[in-house]
């Protein structure tokens, strides 16, 4: 489960830096008193407990999307697991790195996605190796080149980024995720 770590100094508002489109986040304490709370939001429910100090630890419904997907993670997906997850995702933007074993661009932007996937907690990361195995899902995702980024929003694909192009990625998942 993931866990966001707050500090709050009262009487300040403070908000996750991975919600920069809502802040949806955001725990007014009026004397640094404040124990438990919950909060609702459009990225789903949060609670949070006070934890040593002004360390608020929080636990949100993001966390998992499945059974086997983690917010934080990337997720290594097949053929056949794809597009459930995908439909697990609802509304929350999806990330799919399509990479080969042997291509060396896509084992240099491989550390760079898995670190996209601890930054933006309100987006599910997957990775799929176009082997053998997954050639039907790559040619139905129109794969042409490694690494290819296919950015997903209500189960549709809205943007592609082809080559280790680190700051495209990130320019368009902010873009599809702020949308």
């Amino acid at each position: 489960m993931a866990l966001i770590h707050f500090s709050i100094s009262p009487p300040s508002v403070r908000s996750s830096p991975s919600f920069p489109c809502s802040p949806t986040h955001q725990m007014v304490p009026s004397s640094g008193s404040l124990v438990a709370s919950s909060v609702s939001s459009r990225f789903g429910s949060v609670s949070m407990k006070k934890r040593k100090g002004s360390i608020f630890t929080v636990k949100s419904s993001l966390d998992t999307v499945g059974p086997t997907v983690t917010v934080g993670q990337v997720t290594e997906v097949t053929k056949d697991t794809f597009w459930p997850i995908v439909n697990a995702a609802g509304n929350k933007t999806v990330v799919l790195d399509m990479y080969t074993q042997w291509c060396g661009p896509c084992k240099v932007i491989a550390p760079k996605f898995q670190d996209l996937s601890k930054k933006y907690d309100d987006v599910v990361f997957l990775k799929l190796d176009c082997n053998q195995d997954n050639k039907p899902l790559a040619k139905e995702l129109g794969i042409r080149v490694v690494p290819t980024f296919k950015i997903l929003k209500d189960n549709k694909i809205v943007k592609e980024v082809t080559g280790a192009k680190f700051d495209d990625l990130v320019a368009a998942i902010e873009t599809v995720r702020c949308n």
